[in-house]
């Protein structure tokens, strides 16, 4: 169809689950934050499911196209996968900058980087007995996380990239062997370094795509607005992105305000537009989330558009993320019609 709609992975987790006003007191964990859960052990898997089905149902409702499990189940969107690889010393952890700019414990890198056992596998087993609708599952960028660690054992942390690059492309088969539609890889880090980026991100990116199939995109943003204030007008790394073996790049524009024109060195590629201002708890009007779209149709053909929010919204107050799904649903159907779709 033209416009689906869709999120870019994350939705609020209730708080019965997560303490969130402890979440959004502190910079995205990079390793385990087991004290973030309000539910004991023995039942945290069983809550964490019961919290998927209503993030799941919260995009149906809303009228979603694709629909993701929400990344209830996980503390940030990276520190689940990058903690469950060997090679990591997470009983001793490293420091390295976030991209604000602030110490974080990270992992440590203590021996070569390397896949266990799948991790996300059973995700999308959940997600896909539960809903009839398109899926989409993420997993944390080769780049990403080794910039979210620190490399006590590697020659280099391209070395390092190259080697998580073997991990996530074990797991992305896994993922779509077990019903994924479409596999996200989120890498916010190539906006934020682009320099060492252009070094070896897109070299290990699309190392994690080597042999891959199914339907890839890759997520790049500006931070998440809850943490990262000061918003660039735009992107330092973007262009590159063409030479990816990804069929779709998910951006953002409504924080940002991006110029759309930006998008016209991403020929061929489809587009994940983010339409939903996530630093702002006003819910978008249709109109708004449709003059949004329609920023960036001189630039991209519309049939290579899907309708997005902005991303982080795991921040967000529940009862907000749902009515700007709503606003999101409404805004693409108002283009859509426009457009005789």
């Amino acid at each position: 169809m033209l416009l689906p709609t869709t999120l870019v992975g994350s939705y609020p987790q209730p708080d019965w689950l997560i303490d969130r006003q402890k979440l959004a007191g502190r910079f995205p964990p990079r390793v385990r934050a087991k004290e973030l859960w309000r539910i004991p052990e023995a039942y945290l898997a069983e809550a964490q499911n019961d919290a998927t089905l209503l993030a799941i149902r919260a995009q149906e409702d809303a009228g979603l196209d694709i629909v993701t499990d929400g990344e209830i189940r996980r503390e940030s969107y990276s520190n689940r996968f990058a903690t469950a690889l060997e090679g990591v010393d997470l009983d001793n952890p490293g420091t390295a900058l976030d991209r604000s700019g602030h110490p974080n414990p990270v992992p440590r890198i203590v021996g070569r980087i390397r896949r266990r056992h799948a991790v996300e596998t059973d995700d999308v087993r959940f997600l896909r007995a539960h809903t009839t609708r398109r899926i989409k599952i993420t997993v944390p960028g080769p780049f990403t996380m080794s910039q979210q660690a620190q490399n006590d054992f590697y020659a280099s942390d391209e070395e390092a990239a190259m080697d998580y690059a073997v991990a996530v492309n074990e797991e992305i088969r896994d993922l779509f062997a077990a019903g994924a539609d479409v596999v996200q890889i989120d890498e916010p880090y190539m906006q934020a370094r682009p320099e060492k980026a252009r070094q070896y991100g897109l070299k290990a990116l699309n190392q994690a795509l080597d042999g891959v199939s199914g339907t890839t995109c890759v997520h790049i943003c500006f931070g998440y607005a809850a943490i990262i204030h000061e918003r660039p007008s735009g992107y330092s790394f973007l262009g590159e992105l063409a030479g990816c073996r990804c069929a779709q790049v998910s951006i953002e524009t409504a924080q940002s305000q991006l110029d759309c024109q930006a998008l016209e060195a991403l020929s061929g590629k489809q587009i994940l537009l983010g339409v939903i201002d996530l630093s702002d708890m006003t819910v978008e009007s249709p109109e708004t989330v449709a003059a949004r779209i329609r920023r960036a149709l001189p630039h991209v053909p519309a049939e290579q558009i899907l309708v997005s929010t902005d991303c982080g919204m795991k921040y967000l107050p529940r009862d907000v993320a749902f009515a700007k799904l709503q606003a999101l649903v409404a805004g693409a159907a108002l283009v859509r019609r426009e457009l005789g779709g």
